[in-house]
Protein backbone atom coordinates (compact mmCIF):
# COMPACT_ATOMS: atom_id res chain seq x y z
CA UNK A 1 0.00 0.00 0.00
CA UNK A 2 1.01 3.57 -0.82
CA UNK A 3 1.92 5.88 2.25
CA UNK A 4 -0.30 8.20 1.04
CA UNK A 5 -3.33 5.50 1.13
CA UNK A 6 -2.20 4.05 4.44
CA UNK A 7 -1.99 7.64 6.09
CA UNK A 8 -5.39 8.01 5.08
CA UNK A 9 -6.67 5.18 6.37
CA UNK A 10 -4.56 5.54 9.66
CA UNK A 11 -6.45 9.58 9.94
CA UNK A 12 -10.12 7.51 10.19
CA UNK A 13 -12.23 10.91 9.90
CA UNK A 14 -9.64 12.82 12.02
CA UNK A 15 -7.73 15.92 10.95
CA UNK A 16 -4.03 15.99 11.19
CA UNK A 17 -3.60 17.64 13.96
CA UNK A 18 -5.38 15.84 16.19
CA UNK A 19 -3.33 12.46 15.16
CA UNK A 20 -0.74 11.79 18.28
CA UNK A 21 0.57 8.47 17.09
CA UNK A 22 1.09 7.43 13.31
CA UNK A 23 2.50 3.90 12.37
CA UNK A 24 3.23 3.56 8.48
CA UNK A 25 5.74 -0.02 8.72
CA UNK A 26 5.94 -1.70 5.35
CA UNK A 27 4.18 1.24 3.27
CA UNK A 28 5.31 2.10 -0.44
CA UNK A 29 7.21 5.53 -1.38
CA UNK A 30 7.58 6.58 -4.14
CA UNK A 31 11.46 7.63 -4.92
CA UNK A 32 11.71 7.59 -1.29
CA UNK A 33 9.22 10.56 -0.85
CA UNK A 34 6.91 10.50 2.23
CA UNK A 35 3.74 11.74 0.09
CA UNK A 36 1.19 12.38 2.63
CA UNK A 37 3.07 12.78 5.65
CA UNK A 38 3.07 16.74 5.85
CA UNK A 39 3.28 19.78 8.81
CA UNK A 40 -0.03 19.54 8.99
CA UNK A 41 0.40 16.95 12.02
CA UNK A 42 1.62 19.74 14.07
CA UNK A 43 0.52 17.58 17.57
CA UNK A 44 2.53 13.97 16.28
CA UNK A 45 4.80 12.54 18.97
CA UNK A 46 5.43 9.02 17.77
CA UNK A 47 6.09 8.36 13.77
CA UNK A 48 7.25 4.70 12.79
CA UNK A 49 8.72 4.26 9.11
CA UNK A 50 9.99 1.25 9.47
CA UNK A 51 10.54 -0.93 6.43
CA UNK A 52 9.49 2.28 4.01
CA UNK A 53 12.09 1.94 1.30
CA UNK A 54 13.61 5.27 2.64
CA UNK A 55 17.16 6.12 1.63
CA UNK A 56 16.91 10.31 2.46
CA UNK A 57 14.90 11.40 5.02
CA UNK A 58 15.14 15.00 3.23
CA UNK A 59 11.22 15.00 2.77
CA UNK A 60 10.13 14.10 6.32
CA UNK A 61 8.12 17.82 7.58
CA UNK A 62 8.86 20.11 10.31
CA UNK A 63 7.23 18.29 13.48
CA UNK A 64 8.51 20.20 16.61
CA UNK A 65 6.08 17.82 18.85
CA UNK A 66 7.99 14.88 17.70
CA UNK A 67 9.34 12.63 20.43
CA UNK A 68 10.21 9.43 18.93
CA UNK A 69 11.29 8.22 15.37
CA UNK A 70 11.17 4.43 14.16
CA UNK A 71 13.13 4.62 10.83
CA UNK A 72 14.49 0.57 11.28
CA UNK A 73 15.69 -0.89 8.51
CA UNK A 74 15.75 1.54 5.53
CA UNK A 75 18.39 2.80 3.24
CA UNK A 76 19.44 5.65 5.20
CA UNK A 77 23.40 6.42 4.78
CA UNK A 78 23.63 10.46 6.02
CA UNK A 79 21.90 13.43 5.70
CA UNK A 80 20.95 12.93 9.28
CA UNK A 81 21.58 16.65 9.88
CA UNK A 82 17.73 17.28 8.68
CA UNK A 83 16.96 15.96 12.20
CA UNK A 84 17.88 18.71 14.24
CA UNK A 85 16.44 21.20 11.43
CA UNK A 86 12.75 19.48 11.10
CA UNK A 87 12.31 17.43 14.56
CA UNK A 88 14.41 19.24 17.22
CA UNK A 89 13.13 17.73 20.35
CA UNK A 90 13.51 14.12 20.02
CA UNK A 91 14.20 11.64 22.89
CA UNK A 92 14.30 8.45 21.12
CA UNK A 93 15.72 7.62 17.39
CA UNK A 94 16.28 4.28 15.78
CA UNK A 95 18.32 3.85 13.08
CA UNK A 96 18.95 0.24 13.08
CA UNK A 97 19.34 -1.91 10.00
CA UNK A 98 20.22 1.30 8.23
CA UNK A 99 23.60 1.51 5.73
CA UNK A 100 25.79 3.92 8.22
CA UNK A 101 29.06 2.91 7.86
CA UNK A 102 31.28 5.95 9.55
CA UNK A 103 31.51 7.39 13.14
CA UNK A 104 31.05 11.27 10.92
CA UNK A 105 27.93 10.27 9.72
CA UNK A 106 26.37 10.69 13.59
CA UNK A 107 28.16 13.51 14.04
CA UNK A 108 24.38 15.85 13.08
CA UNK A 109 23.19 14.33 15.94
CA UNK A 110 24.73 16.75 18.60
CA UNK A 111 22.29 19.33 17.77
CA UNK A 112 19.54 16.96 19.44
CA UNK A 113 20.15 18.34 22.76
CA UNK A 114 16.86 15.92 24.01
CA UNK A 115 18.28 12.59 22.59
CA UNK A 116 17.99 10.07 25.21
CA UNK A 117 18.05 6.78 23.08
CA UNK A 118 19.51 5.92 20.28
CA UNK A 119 19.43 2.53 18.19
CA UNK A 120 22.00 1.46 15.95
CA UNK A 121 21.97 -1.75 16.05
CA UNK A 122 22.77 -3.96 12.55
CA UNK A 123 24.34 -0.91 11.14
CA UNK A 124 28.18 -1.09 9.90
CA UNK A 125 29.12 1.49 12.00
CA UNK A 126 28.88 -0.81 14.88
CA UNK A 127 31.32 -2.92 13.81
CA UNK A 128 33.98 -0.32 15.33
CA UNK A 129 36.19 -1.78 17.85
CA UNK A 130 35.07 1.34 20.51
CA UNK A 131 32.03 1.85 18.95
CA UNK A 132 30.41 2.53 22.30
CA UNK A 133 32.66 4.36 23.72
CA UNK A 134 33.00 6.37 20.20
CA UNK A 135 29.58 7.57 20.16
CA UNK A 136 29.04 7.98 24.28
CA UNK A 137 31.60 10.14 23.73
CA UNK A 138 30.43 12.15 20.78
CA UNK A 139 26.69 12.33 22.35
CA UNK A 140 27.05 12.94 25.50
CA UNK A 141 23.72 13.83 26.19
CA UNK A 142 22.96 10.38 25.16
CA UNK A 143 21.94 8.15 28.04
CA UNK A 144 21.54 4.38 26.65
CA UNK A 145 22.86 3.08 23.08
CA UNK A 146 21.29 0.23 21.63
CA UNK A 147 19.29 -0.29 24.85
CA UNK A 148 22.26 -0.58 27.28
CA UNK A 149 23.94 2.87 29.33
CA UNK A 150 27.71 3.32 29.76
CA UNK A 151 28.10 0.52 32.29
CA UNK A 152 26.34 -1.71 30.51
CA UNK A 153 22.95 -1.45 32.44
CA UNK A 154 19.74 -2.34 30.54
CA UNK A 155 17.46 0.53 29.87
CA UNK A 156 14.06 -0.07 31.39
CA UNK A 157 10.79 0.25 29.37
CA UNK A 158 10.01 3.17 30.45
CA UNK A 159 13.36 4.67 29.55
CA UNK A 160 13.79 3.16 25.66
CA UNK A 161 9.83 3.27 24.91
CA UNK A 162 7.49 6.36 24.52
CA UNK A 163 4.14 6.33 25.49
CA UNK A 164 1.95 5.90 22.19
CA UNK A 165 0.27 8.88 22.78
CA UNK A 166 2.75 10.53 23.65
CA UNK A 167 1.68 11.59 26.91
CA UNK A 168 3.27 11.22 30.48
CA UNK A 169 2.12 8.35 32.78
CA UNK A 170 1.57 11.37 35.21
CA UNK A 171 -0.75 13.13 32.78
CA UNK A 172 -2.73 9.99 31.72
CA UNK A 173 -3.15 9.51 35.54
CA UNK A 174 -4.32 13.11 35.90
CA UNK A 175 -6.66 12.60 33.40
CA UNK A 176 -8.17 9.80 34.63
CA UNK A 177 -8.39 11.33 38.01
CA UNK A 178 -10.18 14.10 36.53
CA UNK A 179 -12.68 11.99 34.36
CA UNK A 180 -13.20 9.91 37.54
CA UNK A 181 -13.45 12.59 39.87
CA UNK A 182 -16.50 14.54 37.03
CA UNK A 183 -18.09 10.88 36.45
CA UNK A 184 -18.76 10.79 40.76
CA UNK A 185 -19.44 14.16 40.56
CA UNK A 186 -22.16 14.07 38.03
CA UNK A 187 -23.14 10.99 39.84
CA UNK A 188 -23.61 13.40 42.84
CA UNK A 189 -25.17 15.53 40.99
CA UNK A 190 -27.85 12.83 39.43
CA UNK A 191 -28.31 11.67 43.09
CA UNK A 192 -29.38 15.05 44.40
CA UNK A 193 -31.59 15.44 41.71
CA UNK A 194 -33.18 12.08 42.32
CA UNK A 195 -33.50 12.91 45.73
CA UNK A 196 -34.79 16.31 45.52
CA UNK A 197 -37.50 15.12 42.89
CA UNK A 198 -38.76 12.53 45.19
CA UNK A 199 -38.73 14.49 48.32
CA UNK A 200 -40.88 17.03 46.02
CA UNK A 201 -43.12 14.04 44.99
CA UNK A 202 -43.61 12.83 48.71
CA UNK A 203 -44.71 16.58 49.61
CA UNK A 204 -47.07 17.12 46.50
CA UNK A 205 -48.40 13.95 47.61
CA UNK A 206 -49.00 14.53 51.35
CA UNK A 207 -50.76 17.82 50.34
CA UNK A 208 -52.85 16.07 47.52
CA UNK A 209 -53.68 13.49 50.83
CA UNK A 210 -54.44 16.93 52.71
CA UNK A 211 -56.76 18.15 50.46
CA UNK A 212 -58.56 14.73 49.78
CA UNK A 213 -59.07 14.58 53.50
CA UNK A 214 -60.61 17.88 53.92
CA UNK A 215 -63.05 17.65 51.06
CA UNK A 216 -64.06 14.28 52.20
CA UNK A 217 -64.66 16.14 55.91
CA UNK A 218 -66.33 18.92 54.20
CA UNK A 219 -68.78 17.15 52.27
CA UNK A 220 -69.22 14.72 55.15
CA UNK A 221 -69.77 17.79 57.42
CA UNK A 222 -72.34 19.11 54.60
CA UNK A 223 -74.55 16.10 54.73
CA UNK A 224 -74.71 15.70 58.29
CA UNK A 225 -75.51 19.62 58.40
CA UNK A 226 -78.48 18.78 55.82
CA UNK A 227 -79.52 15.73 58.07
CA UNK A 228 -79.84 17.80 61.06
CA UNK A 229 -81.50 20.40 59.54
CA UNK A 230 -84.52 18.56 58.36
CA UNK A 231 -84.58 16.33 61.56
CA UNK A 232 -85.53 19.86 63.02
CA UNK A 233 -87.44 20.73 60.57
CA UNK A 234 -89.86 17.62 60.68
CA UNK A 235 -89.73 18.06 64.66
CA UNK A 236 -90.94 21.12 64.75
CA UNK A 237 -93.79 20.11 62.05
CA UNK A 238 -94.89 17.65 64.51
CA UNK A 239 -94.71 19.58 67.25
CA UNK A 240 -96.92 21.97 65.62
CA UNK A 241 -99.10 19.38 64.62
CA UNK A 242 -99.57 17.92 68.11
CA UNK A 243 -100.20 21.69 69.33
CA UNK A 244 -103.14 22.39 66.95
CA UNK A 245 -104.59 19.30 67.71
CA UNK A 246 -104.12 20.14 71.74
CA UNK A 247 -106.41 23.04 71.26
CA UNK A 248 -109.91 21.49 71.82
CA UNK A 249 -109.35 20.62 75.55
CA UNK A 250 -112.58 19.29 77.25
CA UNK A 251 -113.07 22.11 79.10
CA UNK A 252 -113.12 24.41 76.16
CA UNK A 253 -116.31 21.62 74.57
CA UNK A 254 -117.78 21.75 78.25
CA UNK A 255 -118.26 25.73 77.99
CA UNK A 256 -119.16 25.85 74.36
CA UNK A 257 -122.25 23.24 75.07
CA UNK A 258 -123.51 25.81 78.36
CA UNK A 259 -123.20 28.31 75.88
CA UNK A 260 -125.87 26.21 73.80
CA UNK A 261 -127.93 25.59 76.64
CA UNK A 262 -128.27 29.30 77.93
CA UNK A 263 -129.22 30.68 74.24
CA UNK A 264 -132.06 27.73 74.22
CA UNK A 265 -133.85 29.06 77.22
CA UNK A 266 -133.17 32.69 76.12
CA UNK A 267 -135.56 31.25 73.09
Amino acid sequence: MLMENRIHLELRNKTPSEVRELVLDNCQTVDGNTEGLTDEFVNLVFLSLIDVGLSSISNIPRLEKLKKLELSDNKISGGLEVLAQKLPNITHLSLSGNKLKELSTLEPLKKLKHLKSLDLFNCEVTYMSDYKDSVFKLLPQLTYLDGYDWEDKEASDSDVEVDGDGVDDDDDDDEEGEDEEDEDGEDDDIDEEDEDEEDEEEVEGEEDDEEVSGEDEEEDYGLDGEVDDEEEDDEETVAAGKGEKRKRDPEDEDEDEDDEEDDEEDD
